[in-house]
């Protein structure tokens, strides 16, 4: 998945973080870190290609959003994963509750 390669980076997450606070341009986000504006404009340009933010330019200034359909993506691979964990740790409770109950038995 292109989205969880693109989120790999802690300052493509960051600027996820950033975005989920409100839209900013690029200059807005380029002032969150110390790096320059190229080298975040490259990482802007990994979350676009991963539909995890959109741009839309407003005269001179480019203007970044999360992509909620980017974000669909993410949220439904957990829910999978979290089905998949769900019921494995619903059967485990199960097993040891019997366990549980047949050592209450042997005790009595």
């Amino acid at each position: 998945m292109l989205s969880f390669e693109a989120l790999a980076d802690p300052t493509r997450r960051k600027i996820v973080e950033l975005l989920a606070q409100r839209e900013q341009t690029a200059g807005e986000i380029v002032d969150h870190f110390t790096m320059s504006g190229p080298a975040i404009s490259q990482h802007l340009k990994v979350l676009r290609t991963a539909s995890l933010v959109t741009v839309r330019v407003d005269a001179q200034r480019r203007i970044y959003a999360l992509n909620p359909a980017g974000l669909r993506e993410i949220d439904a691979w957990l829910m999978e994963i979290r089905g998949f964990w769900s019921a494995r740790l619903d059967a485990l409770a199960a097993q040891l509750e019997e366990e549980d109950e047949r050592n209450e038995k042997r005790s009595e």
